[in-house]
């Protein structure tokens, strides 16, 4: 595991420190599963030129047939 330094505002400080007593778990811990969680429900990004050529008429399947009869060779 690796150590991390947070900055947080003092009453989100507060409100950690004090839900780590009611629930008897350690800050770090609460930490890490809320990071996780948030990471967890990220999606992942696409690079922007994923659909950027998309034709309704033409699917990936079909792409190889297509270019073979429309790709002309100089």
């Amino acid at each position: 595991m690796n150590k991390t330094t947070l900055y947080l505002p003092a009453s989100t400080q507060r409100r950690l420190r004090e839900l780590a007593k009611r629930t008897g778990r350690p800050q770090a811990e609460l930490l890490r599963q809320a990071i996780d969680r948030y990471l967890g429900s990220e999606s992942s990004a696409l690079p922007g030129s994923v659909g950027s050529g998309e034709d309704a008429g033409l699917g990936g399947r079909d792409s190889e047939d297509w270019l073979r009869a429309n790709w002309r060779r100089k």
